[in-house]
């Protein structure tokens, strides 16, 4: 499919078959109070992958969901994993500040030198939640 917007391509093909999906806690509040499920946000994943999202820059992502009443940030580490930061419904603002995605942009390199086994601590203290697994639980979901 072509598109403005090319997939994240990676270096290490192990990454673009087993990304990881997380959401921060204030996204998974956020997403509750909204109804939108683990199964939505693992869809939206697989379509981040593929490059179906706005790519705004230095590992930040913008990504519509719950039939497009929704966005959410999502920041990334060169496809390896995804993670969900914050969601805003589109009623109540068109987009984040540019101050904003400047913070995001900070926030997405600082993930960008997490490992896989920190990224395990902050899932053990609870600072995120993973939502899926595998490139192959996006397509039956």
């Amino acid at each position: 499919m072509a598109s403005k917007r090319s997939p994240v391509e990676t270096s290490r093909p192990e990454a673009q078959r087993n990304p990881r999906f997380f959401k921060t806690g204030y996204f998974a509040k956020q997403a509750g109070d909204a109804g939108i499920t683990d199964d939505e946000l693992c869809q939206a994943g697989g379509e981040l992958e593929k490059g179906q999202g706005d790519a705004l820059g230095g590992g930040v992502w913008k990504k519509r969901l719950d039939k497009n009443r929704h966005r959410s940030i999502v920041i990334t580490k060169a496809g390896m994993f995804w993670i969900f930061v914050i969601l805003f419904a589109k009623k109540d603002r068109g987009n984040i500040s540019s101050k904003e995605l400047a913070g995001f942009k900070k926030l997405a390199k600082y993930y960008s030198k997490t490992s896989a086994a920190q990224m395990d601590v902050l899932l053990a203290v609870g600072e995120l939640k993973e939502i899926c697994h595998e490139s192959k639980s996006q397509e039956g979901h």
